[in-house]
């Protein structure tokens, strides 16, 4: 009880900061260009940071790191294909985007295929604003769906209390705020899930004596889960722990892997941050820091799945057994190995992660629903 107080403490403050930055962002907000652009105002760093935390959402920090725990190396190509991804998107469309939506002054992704195509019918910008606003219905439910099971797991709630629990707090500061709200709580929570992603390794690998013995423990479990040619499986249920089930190299599965950069090109809620930027000239520093943060949080992801495999082969408690849901390793690390206060502040990278994403969606779909229908 002692902990769960000390993680709900830590928890509830990070809630109020969030909602603190979306009263601000009010007193800011007066038009509808400021609602759903900011009025074209941020730096370098707060889109670069919220962009990229608004697309890594939950699975940064709970599925990339249960790849790593159940596949080994293998699971890096899922990362070099984001970076590169992320890298191409910045690169190509970024500078592009930002510059044309200023001289036609489009305000949306839908606005501006219409002005871009000339299309006076208006056809192609209603049925765009009405696909982003269907696949988002189902992306954001999934989010709040995350939220509910985190809270739901971390501190006993019910599901549904904690659902709606969640589902206030993004709201709130959502529509309080628009893009200024969602903006600069994105680049706080892209600053915790980054901090997050580099303690948690950093500790660990420490405690377990160094890169080199990571690398012993899991060789001595499976060699194969060092080599990322090799597919290892994992399936507590079925209690397979770490079989190699394919020696041979398959390029089809690596390029199915890394093609989840491709996602990166059609994103709204990505997009609109290249639209938010204050000028063009700023898309440069965004770009290296935004590349500079996909790759390192990334590689922390992954080295938080396999030290997950470590603690396994030391027998850690807690690991000794393997994880019935690989998806838990950061979790179960966290509460595990850290004092209370750490933790809770540890697990609201979770949370961040999770509203990173939700409350762009929101903004996006909002905006389309008010300018584009």
């Amino acid at each position: 009880m002692h902990m769960a107080i000390e993680t709900i403490v830590s928890f509830v403050f990070y809630i109020l900061l969030m909602i603190a930055i979306g009263i601000w962002s009010y007193r800011k907000t007066n038009t509808i260009d400021d609602y759903v652009l900011g009025g074209r105002s941020l730096n370098g760093w707060v889109t670069a940071l919220s962009a990229q935390a608004s697309d890594m959402s939950g699975w940064l920090l709970l599925g990339l790191p249960g790849a790593a725990y159940a596949s080994g190396l293998s699971a890096m190509w899922i990362g070099i294909g984001l970076a590169i991804g992320t890298y191409l998107n910045w690169q190509f469309v970024a500078k592009r985007l930002r510059r044309y939506t200023e001289v036609v002054n489009s305000i949306t992704i839908s606005d501006y295929f219409e002005n871009r195509f000339k299309d006076r019918t208006h056809l192609l910008r209603i049925i765009s604003a009405f696909l982003i606003l269907t696949f988002f219905l189902f992306y954001t439910a999934s989010g709040l769906v995350a939220g509910g099971k985190l809270f739901e797991g971390t501190f006993g709630m019910d599901y549904k209390i904690a659902l709606f629990v969640g589902a206030f707090v993004i709201i709130s500061y959502t529509f309080l705020g628009g893009y200024l709200a969602v903006s600069w709580t994105d680049f706080v929570q892209g600053s915790l899930m980054f901090l997050a992603l580099l303690f948690v390794p950093i500790v660990t690998i420490t405690q377990i004596g160094g890169i080199g013995e990571l690398w012993n423990h899991l060789g001595a479990l499976n060699p194969d889960l060092l080599d990322s040619t090799k597919t290892v499986s994992y399936d507590a249920a079925k209690e397979i722990f770490w079989v190699t089930t394919n020696t041979n190299f398959d390029l089809i599965a690596v390029l199915s892997l890394m093609a989840w950069g491709l996602g990166y090109f059609g994103q709204p809620h990505i997009l609109v941050r290249f639209m938010g930027i204050r000028s063009a000239n700023e898309i440069k520093k965004s770009r290296l820091i935004a590349v500079t943060w996909v790759v390192l949080a990334l590689w922390g992801a992954l080295f938080v799945g396999f030290i997950g495999i470590a603690y396994h082969q030391a027998g850690i408690t807690g690991f000794e057994n393997g994880l019935a849901d690989q998806e838990q390793v950061f979790i179960q690390m966290v509460q595990i190995l850290f004092n209370p206060w750490v933790a809770g502040i540890l697990l609201a990278a979770i949370l961040a992660a999770i509203m990173s994403t939700i409350d762009s969606q929101l903004l996006v779909s909002s905006s389309a629903l008010a300018e584009d229908f």
